[in-house]
């Protein structure tokens, strides 16, 4: 399976990389995939977000009998669970490919990271609908605008973190060379 991975990072990588070279003075080339690949996650969830509000869900709302959900938040839940695992396939083979944390721990704090952004985006959506009478495509475009920055900070610091080694470790490792 993961080299099926391995074979479509191959393919996404130089079309990213393509595109780069005109913002190699403003960002890295982590931060320009990070773009990259949240950009067209980004738009998979708010495809998947008008598909399903405007042909699945409807504007009507959804009834389980122990609570009735908005129409936008069961939209809202689908467009979470297409985009997460795209997104996570992203981050792990095409941005953060460099981190040494194993593959679960990475997908675990990532469906945190997601849940907590999920969670902010109900807020923020439902905020902006029902207070503010926005409607909810354009509500979900402003809320997707702020949780692009909090989403982009905390996966590369905590998700997909790199370990760092300690200077005296390295200092020692040559030191043990060297008398070799």
């Amino acid at each position: 399976m993961r080299q099926h991975f391995y074979r479509a990072r191959n393919f996404i990588l130089p079309v990213i990389d393509f595109f780069y070279p005109p913002f190699k003075k403003l960002m890295t080339i982590q931060t320009f995939r990070y773009l990259a690949t949240g950009a067209s996650n980004t738009l998979l969830g708010l495809i998947t977000f008008y598909i399903a509000y405007h042909y699945i869900v409807g504007s009507q709302n959804v009834d389980l009998g122990f609570y009735v959900f908005e129409s936008y938040t069961v939209t809202l839940a689908i467009s979470f669970t297409v985009a997460l695992f795209w997104g996570f396939f992203l981050m792990k083979y095409v941005v953060f490919d460099d981190s040494k944390i194993r593959g679960r721990v990475q997908f675990f704090r990532y469906l945190l990271v997601c849940l907590l952004n999920l969670f902010l985006n109900w807020i923020l959506l439902k905020l902006a609908v029902e207070y503010f009478h926005i409607y909810p495509t354009f509500a979900q475009l402003g809320t997707t605008a702020i949780l692009i920055v909090v989403s982009y900070l905390v996966q590369r610091n905590f998700t997909f973190k790199k370990t760092v080694v300690p200077d005296y470790v390295a200092e020692e490792g040559e030191d043990s060379s060297v008398s070799l």
